[in-house]
C-alpha cells in the first residue's frame, strides 16, 4: 500500500543538491527498491510575478493560463525531495532526464489552488543502467487537470552501439535559435532546478560536458512558446531529450503537421530534443 505523506514545505532544491552531494561520499548504503510513497502538497498557489519571469524566460505569452510546463516547476521541490531521500535507489546527482511526457487535461488558471502529488514508479533496466518514472499531478477541486511523466537514466555503463550519424548543420526551415550562456542561470533561478551542470562551468566539467548545457525543460517550454497558438485545450505533448544543448549555441526549431498531431525538433549538428503533441487518450488518468 502507497504511503501517503503531506507535506506543506521544505528545504530549497539548493540544499537538496548539497544533501545529494553528501550522499554521493563512499559507504553510503541504499535501498534496492523505490519507496513506495506519494508526497503530497494541497492548496498550491501560483505567485503571479513569478509566473511572469518563468514565461519571459521561455519566451511564453503572459497569459493567465498556465503553460504546460508550469506546473512540473511547481511540483520539482516534491520531487527532489522524494530522490534524495536516504533510501531512494539511485543517488540524485549523474541522473539523466531522458523524456518528459505532459498530458493537459484542461486548462489550469493562474488563480486556481492545486493539489500536487509526486511519486516514483517503474524501476527497471536500460542497457545502459537503470531507469525510472518521476509521475507527478497537479489537481484543482478533486479532479486531475495535469500530469507529468519524467524518465530518468542512471548510467552504470557505456553504450554497446555506436550513436546515429546526425543531421547536416542546422538543417533548413523552422526557427533559427541563438542561445546565450545565461539560459542556463536564468531557468535556474525560476525553475528551481540549480543543477550545476546548467549553471556552471566548473559544475559541467565534472559530468564530462566542456561547458554549461541548457535545461531540458527549458527547452521543451521554449518549443512549446514556438507553437503558442497552435496548441488544443487539452493534450499530450511527448518529448525525448537527445544529445545537450552546450551554451551558448545555436540551433534551429522545426515543426510539421502529422496525422494525429504535430512533431517538432530542435537540431544542431546533432538531434537535441525529438517531440509529438497528439490529442490526449479518452479516459487517460493518472497511473
Amino acid at each position: 500500500m502507497v504511503a501517503v505523506v503531506e507535506l506543506t514545505g521544505g528545504p530549497g532544491t539548493g540544499v537538496t543538491y548539497a544533501r545529494a552531494a553528501f550522499g554521493l561520499l563512499p559507504g553510503r548504503r541504499r535501498g534496492s527498491a523505490l519507496p513506495d510513497v506519494e508526497l503530497v502538497h494541497r492548496g498550491v498557489t501560483v505567485d503571479r510575478a513569478h509566473l511572469a519571469r518563468y514565461d519571459r524566460v521561455c519566451g511564453l505569452r503572459l497569459t493567465d493560463a498556465l503553460p504546460a510546463t508550469y506546473p512540473h516547476v511547481l511540483a520539482f521541490p516534491l520531487a527532489m525531495r522524494l530522490m534524495s531521500a536516504a533510501d531512494f535507489p539511485l543517488p540524485l546527482i549523474g541522473l539523466v532526464h531522458v523524456t518528459n511526457r505532459i498530458t493537459v487535461h484542461r486548462p489550469i488558471d493562474a488563480g486556481s489552488r492545486l493539489d500536487l502529488t509526486v511519486r516514483a514508479t517503474d524501476l527497471r533496466e536500460h542497457p545502459r543502467g537503470r531507469q525510472f518514472d518521476i509521475v507527478a499531478t497537479a489537481s484543482v477541486d478533486g479532479s486531475v487537470a495535469w500530469q507529468g511523466v519524467s524518465t530518468y537514466l542512471r548510467k552504470e555503463s557505456a553504450s554497446t552501439t555506436p550513436a546515429a550519424a546526425g543531421p547536416d548543420p542546422l538543417p533548413a526551415g523552422g526557427a533559427l535559435w541563438r542561445l546565450p550562456t545565461r539560459i542556463g542561470t536564468d531557468y535556474a533561478a525560476v525553475s528551481g532546478d540549480r543543477n550545476p551542470i546548467h549553471t556552471s562551468r566548473l559544475g559541467a566539467k565534472v559530468f564530462g560536458f566542456a561547458r554549461p548545457i541548457a535545461h531540458g525543460m527549458w527547452t521543451k517550454a521554449r518549443c512549446l512558446a514556438a507553437l503558442e497558438g497552435r496548441l488544443p485545450a487539452a493534450y499530450t505533448v511527448d518529448v525525448a531529450f537527445k544529445q545537450p544543448i552546450l551554451l551558448p549555441s545555436t540551433v534551429r526549431f522545426t515543426s510539421a503537421a502529422t496525422g494525429d498531431g504535430v512533431g517538432f525538433a530542435v537540431r544542431s549538428k546533432r538531434p537535441h530534443l525529438t517531440g509529438t503533441i497528439t490529442a490526449p487518450v479518452s479516459g487517460d488518468t493518472p497511473r
